[in-house]
C-alpha cells in the first residue's frame, strides 16, 4: 500500500493562501480557456462582414449596448456602467462611463476581466477638457464581461452599476460584441 501523502507539509511549502491560490487558477483556466477557443477557430474572431455590426451605440439611461448594421440593431445588450453613471466622465477616477464619439481600438483576451475590447477614450475634447481644468481625463475605458476574479457573487455584477467607468455585459454577450466587430468600429455613447 502506497503511503498518503501529508496534505499539512505541502500547504506548509506553499505560503499562498488557498483562495488566493484558488483564483490564480480559475485565472489560468478562463485566460487559456479564451486564447484555446480563438486560436482553435471554436469562437470565431470575426462574423463575415454582412453580419458585422459597423457602429456601436451605448444609450447610458436605458442600460443597452446596441450593435448595428445601417439602421437595423442586429444585437442589443443589457450592461453596466461606473459606479457614478451620471453625466460624461470628466477625469480619472470620477468613476463615469464617458459620453461622446469614439472607436474600438484594442482587444484583450488576457484582461482581468472576460475579454476586453478598449475604447478610445480620451478623444481630442476630453484631452482639451481636462487639460484647460488641470485633470487628468482617465483612460482604459473597455467594455468587457465579467471579472475572472469575482470577489462578489455573480448577481451582483448584473443588477448594478460597478465598474471604475467601463461598460460591462456579461460574459456571452462580450463573446458575440468581440466576434460581431471589427479594428474601428465606431462607439457612440449616449447620455
Amino acid at each position: 500500500m502506497l503511503p498518503v501523502p501529508k496534505v499539512k507539509a505541502v500547504a506548509e511549502k506553499n505560503p499562498v493562501k488557498p483562495a488566493r491560490a484558488a483564483n490564480q487558477q480559475r485565472r489560468t483556466l478562463l485566460r487559456g480557456m479564451a486564447a484555446g477557443l480563438l486560436t482553435a477557430g471554436l469562437m470565431p474572431v470575426k462574423a463575415s462582414a454582412a453580419e458585422r455590426a459597423d457602429r456601436v451605440v451605448v444609450r447610458k439611461a436605458q442600460r443597452k449596448v446596441e450593435l448595428y448594421r445601417g439602421d437595423r440593431i442586429i444585437r442589443s445588450f443589457e450592461c453596466s456602467l461606473g459606479l457614478s453613471p451620471s453625466g460624461p466622465k470628466k477625469r480619472e477616477g470620477d468613476f463615469r462611463t464617458p459620453e461622446g464619439n469614439y472607436y474600438l481600438d484594442t482587444r484583450n483576451f488576457d484582461s482581468d476581466y472576460f475579454l476586453s475590447i478598449r475604447i478610445s477614450y480620451p478623444n481630442e475634447e476630453d484631452q482639451y477638457w481636462a487639460q484647460q481644468n488641470g485633470f487628468s481625463p482617465g483612460n482604459y475605458i473597455m467594455i468587457h464581461g465579467l471579472p475572472n476574479q469575482m470577489d462578489k457573487p455573480p448577481s451582483y455584477y448584473t443588477s448594478r452599476d460597478w465598474t471604475n467607468g467601463c461598460i460591462a455585459v456579461s460574459n456571452a454577450d462580450i463573446v458575440e460584441v468581440w466576434m460581431l466587430t471589427d479594428y474601428l468600429t465606431p462607439i457612440e455613447i449616449l447620455a
